[in-house]
């Protein structure tokens, strides 16, 4: 059980986002995207820019003083070399309420040279030790770290079984407007954005020949030569889920866990990991389906070196049609 109602858990973590919001948005606006976007170390899995320490800083802040109320332990880059700290010092992982797995900038690359939202996202789930996975996270929420030429940012939060809820924050007057997310409907890609994640040169043709040849089977390929379905490569993990959840895009996998495993490659280079996935609770919620590379929830254990490879699908019929085949090609025809 969680020492507190969700209700308090997700103004906690709120009040969080928004400071860190209001930081990253300071930032853009007195720094170049040159001094931002200077690289100053390669952590576990992902490389930390200039834009990165502050909020690094902030988020252990807050959640050092969350502490003293209660113990917790967050996941996190940047505050332990592994990822995970037990809160207040020198509390042992038993005595932790609940565990907290945070990523404050998903989408570094992007809001770091004013391109595009980034996204700040938090779950939380029930303390079960260092075997606490995704599929355990109870409570999720994520905020949208809008450029500097948008007065609007969004939030959305989910509570298991309890549904999906948005609300959208008018950064010019304050006011906010309330919303419920909702997936499309759609039940084929005819006309709409899905994708296949291939953001970097590492594993990218593979990955692309994978998308050709999934679309190509679904029939979704006109051959008069117009395209069909359209393909955003929005590099940030949290803003794919928001773009699925709120009914933008039909189709996101990110496999590339599953491509490096396919090439040979020893180590895999970048690729998501359980903080940067820790809202697909909300897509769920609104009403989407997502599942690892076999078709099961995803079930990986709340440690920031573990890459991640997810699917998601719009609704159960989306599901149902593109599912089959995408199993098919990942895994050959034994694979039901």
């Amino acid at each position: 059980m969680l020492p507190y109602s969700a209700d308090i858990l997700i103004r906690r973590v709120r009040a969080l986002h928004e400071e860190i919001r209001s930081e990253v948005r300071a930032q853009l606006l007195q720094h170049s995207a040159e001094w931002l976007a200077h690289a100053t170390e390669s952590a576990e899995g992902d490389t930390q820019f200039r834009i990165d320490v502050r909020v690094e800083q902030l988020l252990l802040q807050f959640c050092q003083q969350w502490a003293q109320e209660v113990p917790f332990v967050l996941v996190a880059e940047g505050i332990a070399e592994d990822g995970w700290m037990v809160l207040p010092q020198g509390t042992s992982d038993s005595e932790a309420q609940f565990i907290m797995v945070a990523d404050p900038i998903d989408g570094t690359r992007m809001i770091m040279y004013d391109k595009r939202s980034a996204w700040c996202l938090t779950g939380i789930a029930p303390n079960r030790g260092r075997q606490t996975t995704l599929a355990d996270i109870e409570i999720a929420v994520q905020t949208e770290l809008p450029t500097t030429r948008q007065n609007l940012a969004d939030t959305l939060w989910a509570v298991r079984g309890e549904g999906a809820f948005g609300e959208r924050h008018n950064l010019l007057d304050g006011s906010t407007t309330s919303f419920r997310p909702k997936p499309s409907s759609a039940t084929d890609l005819r006309y709409g954005f899905a994708g296949i994640a291939n953001f970097f040169p590492d594993g990218k043709a593979w990955l692309a020949a994978l998308e050709e040849n999934l679309y190509r089977q679904l029939g979704s390929m006109d051959v008069r030569g117009n395209p069909l379905v359209f393909a955003d490569q929005y590099l940030s993990t949290g803003g794919q889920i928001y773009e699925l959840t709120v009914g933008h895009d039909r189709f996101i996998a990110d496999l590339r866990p599953v491509a490096f495993r396919r090439l040979g490659y020893s180590a895999f280079p970048l690729c998501a990991h359980p903080y940067d996935i820790c809202t697909e609770l909300i897509a769920r919620e609104a009403g989407a389906i997502i599942t690892d590379e076999h078709g099961q929830p995803l079930r990986t254990p709340l440690d920031i070196r573990e890459p991640v490879a997810w699917v998601g699908y719009a609704n159960p019929a989306l599901r149902a049609w593109i599912e089959p085949v995408l199993l098919k090609l990942l895994h050959g025809e034994n694979e039901g």
